[in-house]
């Protein structure tokens, strides 16, 4: 008989605080559901339209500053078994938020032994949420917050090689932010993109004959890719 493996997710300090960040992401995803039924077609127009652009997305994230955006929590397992199977070093996440993916991307990088996660993330208030967290979760020596627009922040000072990417920012971004880390995309390298149903650009390239990637849908919303070449 084997005896269970206790992985990162499950240790004291981490375990309740995620359980306690989901509840509160929960709670805050039906408030915010409310109030956009409750928009007149022409703000939620607005809304969408701010959604889709590469240049108003800042005024939609000022507007969201409060709300974590967060990932399902079977979207944060999955990203751990990713991070897990492909025995990722370096991690490359665009939209911290409250830092929900970011701690389950961090706690693989431990029980693989160690490595770098960088995450973006635009609003000052949301990167401080974040980093309050990791360190409550005990994971914030493996990660670097960078605070500002990721068009600037991930331009530079980026790994060698990266085994894995998060996008679950600013969904027009998709396909500038795979510009950006594309060059240093290892061979076999994952990428995961949360509501990616949002950037049919970013989806029309990933999936494209030829692209140098393999990409399907997975789950709600998340497109799974591999870079093959």
């Amino acid at each position: 008989m084997t005896t269970p493996t206790m992985t990162s997710l499950a240790i004291t300090s981490l375990a309740p605080l995620l359980d306690r960040l989901f509840l509160e992401a929960e709670a805050a995803r039906g408030a915010t559901q409310a109030a956009v039924a409750n928009l007149s077609d022409a703000d939620r127009t607005r809304v969408t339209r701010m959604m889709r652009s590469k240049t108003d997305y800042a005024e939609l994230y000022g507007l969201l500053k409060d709300d974590p955006l967060a990932v399902s929590r079977e979207t944060g397992h999955l990203l751990y078994m990713l991070a897990r199977s492909s025995r990722a070093r370096t991690i490359v996440e665009f939209g911290t938020s409250f830092g929900i993916s970011t701690l389950h991307l961090a706690a693989g990088l431990r029980d693989n032994g160690g490595g770098r996660l960088i995450t973006s993330e635009f609003e000052p208030s949301k990167a401080a949420r974040a980093r309050e967290n990791l360190s409550a979760g005990g994971l914030i020596d493996l990660v670097e917050i960078r605070e500002g627009d990721a068009l600037n922040t991930l331009s530079a000072d980026l790994p060698e090689t990266i085994d894995l990417v998060l996008l679950d920012g600013a969904k027009a971004l998709y396909p500038e932010i795979l510009d950006l880390v594309e060059g240093h995309l290892r061979p076999g390298a994952i990428i995961v993109a949360d509501n990616a149903d949002d950037s049919p650009d970013y989806l029309a390239r990933v999936r494209a004959p030829g692209s140098g990637y393999m990409s399907t849908p997975f789950a709600e919303d998340v497109e799974l890719s591999v870079r093959i070449n």
